[in-house]
């Protein structure tokens, strides 16, 4: 096999205040994947670089999650797992909260998928993800683009909608130099929720959706409120309290935690992006957390594989 193949892959949101683990939103931040083959007489049989953000900390043994994802596909098509080498550039932190595993899932996956001549519908490929994420909030946008709201069939498939975002809306995210683990984050979380908490995020989870349709800041600013996931987790994030306010003075209609923190994600407006950059940052920095600060956009492609070096 001559070919070689990349595949670029963007982070994602998950949760946006009360889409608790059913809606995420894809951002221009990257990981790149890079597919080549090694001849079937070298050992080993596969071999991982990687470079970039955090480039040390990532495992380049058979634990490798997007080598786990390209082997997982080959064992679903029946087929041998070839020879290969992967080269990794990452541009996403990791476990900050903005899909980093997801984007190793979705890039094994589309990866081997190009490798073996594309054999699965992107809607097989999706079910892959979902199945080794276990849930799909990121993956799915990961794999997509844009914002994607998840729902389970009776037979326990997946429906996934399209959410539209409105092209006035900006998304700045605040990375601060410490991590918080998903079972850290998972742990905080109470067993069971009482009737007032489910309704109030039922109503604003479809004013969140109407509001990211319509740019409505009004109904943004009450949408982005939550009652099951972020007045646990907000006592895992110091300073949490310091940058919210300073975001919402500066002119964000909310703050939010993306996906189970630390990061945390502002929604506003473009007049309003860069004046929340400089407050969130300020916030942050004055309690002791370093801090990087993105002015992002809504990422609509997805993942992006082509044929050879990008």
């Amino acid at each position: 096999m001559s070919n070689r193949f990349t595949v670029v892959v963007p982070a994602t949101t998950a949760n946006l205040g009360p889409g608790f683990d059913c809606i995420g939103a894809a951002l221009t931040l990257y990981n790149r994947f890079e597919f080549s083959p090694l001849a079937a007489t070298e050992q080993p049989s596969f071999t991982i670089e990687v470079k970039g953000l955090e480039a040390e900390r990532v495992k380049t043994d058979d634990s490798n999650l997007a080598y786990q994802a390209f082997a997982h596909l080959y064992q679903h098509i029946g087929q041998p797992v070839p020879a290969v080498h992967i080269s990794i550039d990452l541009g996403i932190p990791l476990a900050r909260g903005l899909g980093s595993s997801a984007t190793a899932i979705v890039g094994g996956l589309v990866g081997a998928n190009a490798f073996a001549g594309s054999p699965l519908s992107p809607e097989a490929i999706m079910q892959l993800a979902i199945d080794l994420e276990g849930h799909p909030d990121n993956v799915v946008p990961a794999l997509r683009g844009g914002c994607c709201l998840a729902a389970t069939n009776q037979d326990e498939t997946w429906t996934i909608c399209d959410v539209h975002w409105h092209q006035t809306i900006v998304p700045i995210v605040a990375i601060p130099n410490f991590e918080l683990s998903t079972a850290e984050a998972r742990r905080v979380l109470p067993p069971h929720y009482s009737r007032p908490d489910t309704i109030f995020n039922v109503a604003h989870l479809g004013l969140l959706l109407r509001g990211l349709e319509t740019g409505r800041s009004d109904w943004l600013r009450t949408a982005l409120q939550d009652r099951m996931h972020q007045p646990y987790r907000q006592t895992l994030i110091p300073g949490y309290e310091a940058v919210e306010s300073a975001a919402l003075k500066a002119g964000a209609y909310g703050l939010v935690i993306s996906g189970a923190g630390p990061t945390l994600l502002a929604l506003a407006d473009t007049a309003h992006a860069e004046a929340i950059q400089a407050a969130v940052k300020d916030a942050w920095t004055s309690q002791g957390v370093g801090v990087q600060v993105e002015v992002l956009q809504l990422d609509e492609a997805g993942a992006v594989e082509t044929n050879g070096w990008v």
